[in-house]
Order: structure tokens, then C-alpha cells, then sequence
């Protein structure tokens, strides 16, 4: 049986750190689901088209990588696509305690259901999405943070910066 992870968060935008982290799942899974939540109470920069978008082509020449939005319950999107483990990332002892409770809850809600916990390279750990989207605010360098499309697709937008 094909074993499927499911990779989901707001990527706002995805960051070379998220990129990391579907690597490494890669490396343990047959297929990995990249779903990009919808988060309006986080209000993110970019809509969820534009962040769907940017992680398609940053994934694009990865192998059992698919992408998808989704606004429903991680375990209720995980079950439609028969992923058995959710991937979540940990940058910092800061993250634990979060993510271990989001574990937790999501086990709760469907047991068959495990959470892994993957750290991105040491080069990558201190990248987050919302240091990206201060910098772009500034329209400050963030080509060292985010995949090369990402960044392409930024520059052209050129709408980000005047949120």
C-alpha cells in the first residue's frame, strides 16, 4: 500500500525552509500532499490562488508531489486522500509546544492518523513565512529565503509590498 503524507499549512508564501521539509518527506514517503489552508483569521499577503500557485511551481520538478487548497478540518483532507501522517515542521524549541498540541488534537480527532515532525537543514531554520512577508513589505532581499520561482513570481506580482 502506498503510504501518503499530507504536508499542510498557510505557506505565505512557501519558503526555502518549507521546500526542505517536502524533500526530506520524499525521502520517507511514496507521495506527498502539499495543502495549502485557506487561513482567513491569519490574513495572509497572498490569496489562496496566488499560494497555491507559487507552490506548484516551486515543486514542479519534485516527483509524488501534489498541491491543493483546502479550508476543511487537516484530518477530514487527510482521510479524502488517503494520507495515513501529517508532516509538520519544527524550527525552534518555540514550535514544540504548538505543534505537539496540534499533534495530539489531530489524533484525537482520527487515530489512524500520526503526526511527523521533521526539522529543515540548519541553513533553512530560522526562515519563516512571516519573516518573508515583513521583508517584502520593505521591499527588502528575500531571494535567499524563498525557491527561485517563488521569488519570480513576487517580482512580478509587485503588488505584495503596498499591503
Amino acid at each position: 500500500m502506498k503510504k501518503i503524507a499530507l504536508y499542510p499549512g498557510t505557506f505565505d508564501p512557501i519558503t526555502n525552509g518549507h521546500y526542505d521539509i517536502i524533500e526530506r518527506a520524499l525521502k520517507l514517503f511514496d507521495e506527498v500532499i502539499v495543502a495549502v489552508a485557506i487561513s482567513t483569521d491569519k490574513k495572509p499577503m497572498f490569496t489562496l490562488q496566488e499560494r497555491i500557485n507559487m507552490t506548484k511551481e516551486a515543486v514542479k520538478n519534485l516527483k509524488n508531489v501534489k498541491v491543493l487548497g483546502f479550508d476543511n478540518l487537516t484530518v477530514e483532507l487527510a482521510r479524502t486522500h488517503n494520507a495515513t501522517v501529517l508532516i509538520r515542521g519544527l524550527r525552534a524549541v518555540s514550535d514544540f509546544e504548538y505543534e505537539l498540541q496540534l499533534g495530539y488534537l489531530n489524533n484525537s480527532l482520527d487515530d489512524k492518523i500520526e503526526t511527523v515532525y521533521l526539522m529543515p537543514k540548519l541553513q533553512h531554520a530560522f526562515i519563516s513565512s512571516s519573516i518573508v512577508r515583513n521583508l517584502l513589505k520593505f521591499n527588502a532581499k528575500t531571494e535567499h529565503l524563498v525557491p527561485k520561482e517563488v521569488q519570480e513570481i513576487i517580482t512580478e506580482m509587485k503588488s505584495c509590498t503596498l499591503q
